[in-house]
């Protein structure tokens, strides 16, 4: 993000980038043991068998804020001397750095200012506000909320706290990796989301230190491939509304880029149906509540199986803060992706006894209606015709096929949509 930049290299109590080890990263994990949970790291017995892969899931959805951020926050506030505390500090982040930074300065006394994006969601800016915080809503971007949150801090003396580019924060965040293979060494793999790139700097420090043959590979949203137009080299756009907001960020910093291209082997880039089948997999196999950026590592083997078949990989889980509405909207799609839930469009001579006939033609072949309306003006259908629209549910793609040749075979002309793929 440019707007990001300024503030980038003024962290003078930070260790430089190029000094970062694992040794750092084992100092951050000793000093946020007390105050950040040791999230479970467990094999999915059901996850391994559906993509042939031996997968491993760290559950940082189950940090008391809902996400790792808590882990780099920490370790940064930490490093803060009396008279910044005093002070207090500021932040800009679309959701979940801002939990981070509002409870354990609130846990610390720390007064903190967070400054978020006006179209952050709602749970997320509630959950901020929860926690002492003071919010700010200001600019549609992270890159508006980052000027203005320079610019406020400097004005009111407070200590920024950035949510990837600071060495001490990329410590903190590489405390998942030393966790994951303390429970996993065997671990062939990691997919790790990157945003700003703070998260799989810090896990491929302790990784590679750990593991030299293991290897990291990270994801982004195809809506928002920074990270990876700036290792590859290549231009690709960055438009548009991601399930994945949390790493939505148009660019990456300038310390965890050249950290990327060292550290990190690969970057794959997934697109919102696979993000929104991880998230649905996610709650339906393993009774897990992930938001889109915490599923992108899921969403990586949805779109490559093959690579990861037979390997042993991890995935850290990095997030759960989801706004309920959004979650409800994914699981539908995700359900009409499947063929459970469809839309038929049916064409009816406009006459009594057409609704009860179709509606014994679905309960025959076992189809249960959610919704039905007509369609009698906005068709091309004569004027003697209508459209009737209903939504049914279905046990899976092959009864849906079942409900279609029962309705063509009683004469009807049907066209049936469900989510795009």
């Amino acid at each position: 993000m440019e707007g990001v930049k300024e503030g980038s290299q003024s962290v003078e109590t930070a260790a430089g980038a190029s000094e970062l080890t694992l040794l750092c990263i084992q100092a951050a994990g000793e000093r946020i043991a007390d105050a950040v949970e040791r999230t479970e790291c467990d094999h999915s017995r059901t996850l391994s068998e559906l993509f042939g892969a031996e997968i491993w899931l760290k559950r940082e959805n189950l940090q008391f804020t809902g996400s790792f951020k808590e882990r780099g926050a920490l370790n940064r506030l930490l490093a803060l001397s009396d008279a910044e505390r005093r002070k207090g500090v500021i932040a800009m982040s679309a959701g979940n750095h801002a939990q981070g930074v509002a409870y354990h300065a609130q846990r610390l006394g720390i007064p903190a200012f967070i400054v978020m994006p006006e179209p952050t969601p709602t749970v997320k800016v509630e959950n901020t506000r929860g926690h002492g915080a003071q919010v700010i809503l200001k600019g549609t971007q992270l890159e508006e909320a980052a000027k203005f949150a320079f610019g406020y801090g400097r004005d009111k003396g407070l200590t920024f706290i950035h949510p990837y580019d600071d060495p001490l924060v990329i410590a903190g965040q590489g405390t998942v990796a030393t966790e994951m293979l303390s429970t996993a060494p065997d671990l062939d793999a990691l997919i790790v989301p990157i945003g700003g790139g703070g998260l799989i700097s810090g896990m491929a420090i302790a990784a590679k230190a750990i593991k030299p043959d293991i290897e990291v590979v990270g994801v982004q949203a195809r809506l928002y491939p920074s990270m990876y137009n700036a290792v590859r080299g290549t231009d690709l756009p960055m438009r548009g509304d991601t399930l994945a907001e949390g790493i939505a960020v148009k660019s990456p910093g300038q310390i965890t880029t050249p950290l990327v291209r060292k550290y990190v082997d690969d970057i794959l880039l997934v697109s919102e149906p696979q993000l929104e089948r991880a998230v649905s997999l996610l709650i339906g196999i393993e009774k897990t509540v992930v938001e889109g950026a915490g599923a992108a590592g899921l969403a990586a083997i949805i779109a490559e199986p093959e690579r990861f078949a037979g390997r042993k990989v991890g995935l850290p889980l990095c997030g759960g803060n989801i706004d309920t509405r959004l979650l409800a909207s994914v699981l539908t799609r995700e359900l009409a992706r499947q063929g459970c839930l469809t839309q038929l469009s049916i064409e009816i001579p406009d006459r009594p006894g057409q609704l009860a006939t179709v509606s014994s033609v679905l309960a025959k072949a076992e189809a249960n209606v959610v919704e039905v309306y007509h369609q009698r003006v906005f068709t091309d259908l004569p004027a003697k015709g209508a459209e009737l629209h209903v939504v049914i549910e279905t046990r899976d793609r092959a009864h849906l096929e079942r409900v279609l040749d029962a309705l063509n075979k009683s004469g009807y002309d049907v066209a049936a949509k469900g989510a795009p793929e």
